[in-house]
């Protein structure tokens, strides 16, 4: 069946359709990762937009029921140059395509997605749709898709309820704001116990609880639309708790420190930027999916220092906070996918704990 991408600067690129044939619309972004599709689709980050693969074949190695990164997909659609009809690893328990239909993603096929990556790097992210209308009304479907906005997607992919994975190290309080599998897991790997609650818990439950720290998670949207969880966070920065965050908690407890945030032209998404940490001097490669980024003059040096910088652009990709009780990162250090280089930042969250623990 064809199917039609139409961008909200007018631009339409014509394809096969895969998945759902439900119209999409919604923000369209790229991911240059080669491999991690299924963990693409299922990473809460993703909520309310629609991944342009770089890469031109997809599906290569099938899906299964190992490379969930939350309890279903988040991605609102799909594209890619060419879909591979049948997967090739021992792993492999079906098609790419079979799962999209199953979940109900929509998505589209045999379209240049290069020519579509270069657009939103040179235009930047944009609003898109996908149809399979015959022959859609191009004045009417660009009014629809200019007025979209990602928006409630917090609360949308945070779970509902408090849930525990045990351990015999350190209590973890985590933050579910849309949290990936692999970041309990790391934690877990490392012998903490870990208590994940919804994102809209009071920070007095947290900070009562016991806890030896606590995770902020990654999650989607514009992160200035978390009014009341930037409010709880500023208690938990007014407390002695040491605290770990990773992407949208990075963000959000630089909001509740006084910084400010802004919307990339066209965000980091993918397996391989690279970032300088710059205590060692070194630089890692590592896995990202963001849009926006907090601006390093908006930073209050009494407040916290910058630690890592993206080598790309220059810009804030870590902030080391006055006292040592808390650092937060923008990239994936969890990966999935994507390099492990960076996991080291949870064994100093561990370290940071036992310290204060004796301290």
């Amino acid at each position: 069946m064809k199917a039609t991408l139409i961008l909200e600067n007018g631009t339409v690129f014509q394809g096969q359709s895969i998945g759902s044939t439900a119209d999409c619309i919604c923000e369209m972004v790229f991911n240059t990762s080669m491999v991690g599709y299924q963990e693409i689709l299922t990473d809460p980050s993703y909520a309310g937009q629609g991944v342009v693969m770089t890469y031109p074949l997809i599906g290569n190695y099938g899906v299964n029921q190992y490379d969930e990164e939350s309890r279903n997909p988040w991605a609102s659609a799909l594209i890619v140059r060419r879909i591979s009809p049948r997967g090739s690893n021992f792993r492999n328990e079906g098609t790419l395509d079979d799962y999209l239909k199953f979940n109900g993603i929509t998505g589209i096929c045999d379209v240049d997605t290069r020519a579509i990556t270069r657009m939103l790097r040179d235009h930047g992210t944009m609003n898109g749709m996908i149809t399979v209308e015959e022959h859609p009304n191009l004045e009417e479907k660009l009014r629809l898709i200019r007025a979209y906005r990602v928006q409630g997607t917090v609360e949308r992919t945070s779970r509902s309820q408090i849930q525990v994975y045990p351990g015999d190290g350190c209590k973890v309080a985590l933050l579910d704001l849309g949290v990936k599998e692999n970041m309990i897991r790391s934690l877990q790997n490392r012998g903490c116990s870990v208590t994940v609650f919804p994102a809209h818990t009071p920070a007095e439950v947290i900070l009562e609880g016991g806890f030896d720290g606590v995770m902020l998670s990654n999650g989607p949207g514009d992160p200035a639309d978390n009014v009341e969880i930037i409010e709880e966070l500023k208690k938990i920065y007014n407390s002695d708790m040491v605290v770990f965050a990773v992407c949208l908690g990075h963000q959000l407890m630089a909001l509740a420190t006084g910084a400010t945030t802004e919307k990339l032209k066209y965000g980091h998404r993918g397996a391989n930027h690279p970032v300088r940490d710059v205590d060692e001097g070194r630089v890692y490669i590592t896995s990202q999916n963001h849009g926006y980024v907090v601006m390093a003059e908006s930073v209050d040096p009494n407040i916290a220092t910058i630690s890592h910088i993206n080598v790309n652009d220059g810009t804030v990709e870590g902030l080391k906070y006055a006292g040592g009780r808390i650092h937060t990162v923008q990239f994936h250090p969890e990966a999935a996918p994507g390099p492990q280089d960076t996991g080291y930042l949870f064994d100093r969250f561990i370290e940071r704990m036992e310290a204060a623990k004796h301290a």
